[in-house]
């Protein structure tokens, strides 16, 4: 009689999660959350081109104090969870352009956005090989809070964002999951709903009480986010793109550009971009061989951009006169302007510096 071999206890299968990570203290939390519960997580950033963190601060002197992390990259870090960074720049113009479910307070397609990631990252979870080598994920967490956002995070668009996503049931939530229907992971036990949270609303202080208690004391303030999208000013210079170009369209270029300097527009075929320091000045020197340029070469003075095509030489004096106004020679008689075109060819051009009362305000975008 032979003696059969030892049973061995197999061990529990450990869940597999993908967070949407913005590198806000929402989607922090989440995933704080999950690991308390075993849950294997890793995060999702999708890159969208609105979302350039520490760009601006990087490059304007005011800014030079403000942090210039990817605060995606730095959250994965703190957390200890692997990151994919994912280019959806080019798919995303259709949500920009042509959002189902409108705007918001400005040209934020925030409800479509949050279906848009959603929806990629249901996808993910049958990229097995791709993404998580043999094994998959379970189901997909976000830091949304029910209450949050007016447009994208209420009550009756959270069903909305789990089934037009096609993520259903896998869509968990676990900062505001004790307010919402369960969902499969809580169902099936691989999660306890108990350990979840109840928070709503815009006030703060439980993620606070909540990132004290997980140690968590460095993270990035909300307030809109990171997307220009969410931001007036912005808004109104991406819509002012669309009205003189005559349809809606934009290119990688153009959103970082709609970010710097300041935006005049004279004509509605043409407008300036100028520089206000030192850093933009910089910055702007990459676009040189695309559009037709502007400097002061009689006194320091700031570098512009001509966006469009000028009529006559008439506009370029008005131009030229305008660029003049923002240079240290603004009270001069005169001022020597150098006219570079994009293929490098420059001339000098005397000006009058433009008036105080020769830019309206209306021509500032």
């Amino acid at each position: 009689m032979t003696e059969s071999a030892p049973r061995t206890l197999q061990q529990p299968l450990q869940r597999r999660a993908i967070a949407l990570v913005s590198g806000g203290l929402d989607s922090m939390l989440a995933v704080k959350v999950m690991q308390e519960q075993g849950i294997h997580v890793e995060g999702v950033n999708f890159f969208t081109g609105f979302c350039v963190e520490g760009h601006t601060h990087a490059i304007r002197k005011k800014d030079k104090d403000k942090n210039k992390r990817n605060n995606a990259l730095w959250v994965a870090e703190q957390l200890g969870i692997k990151l994919h960074i994912v280019d959806i720049s080019e798919e995303y113009k259709d949500v920009v352009l042509n959002p189902k479910h409108g705007y918001g307070a400005n040209l934020n397609p925030c409800l479509d956005c949050k279906i848009f990631m959603v929806n990629k990252a249901s996808l993910m979870l049958n990229k097995a090989r791709e993404l998580a080598g043999e094994k998959g994920f379970d189901f997909i967490i976000t830091g949304e809070v029910v209450g949050q956002r007016p447009k994208s995070q209420r009550k009756e668009t959270m069903p909305i964002i789990s089934r037009e996503s096609g993520a259903d049931d896998r869509l968990l939530r676990p900062l505001s999951a004790r307010n919402l229907p369960e969902t499969l992971p809580e169902r099936e036990g691989w999660v306890d709903r108990s350990q979840l949270h109840d928070f709503s609303g815009r006030n703060r202080k439980p993620q606070m009480a909540l990132a004290k208690r997980f140690g968590l004391d460095d993270f990035a303030q909300p307030a809109g986010g990171c997307c220009f999208l969410t931001d007036e000013s912005y808004s109104r210079k991406l819509a002012d793109l669309w009205q003189a170009r005559n349809e809606r369209r934009y290119e990688l270029d153009d959103i970082m550009l709609l970010k710097v300097g300041r935006h005049i527009r004279p004509a509605p075929h043409y407008k300036l971009i100028i520089s206000r320091e030192e850093g933009e000045n910089r910055f702007l020197e990459g676009y040189r061989y695309q559009f037709t340029s502007i400097t002061t070469s009689s006194c320091p003075g700031p570098l512009a951009l001509i966006d469009g095509e000028l009529a006559s030489d008439e506009e370029l004096r008005q131009a030229a006169a305008i660029v003049a106004r923002y240079s240290k020679g603004r009270t001069d008689d005169e001022v020597v302007v150098e006219v570079r075109d994009p293929s490098g060819v420059a001339r000098q051009l005397p000006v009058c510096p433009a008036t105080p009362d020769q830019v309206p305000q209306e021509w500032m975008v």
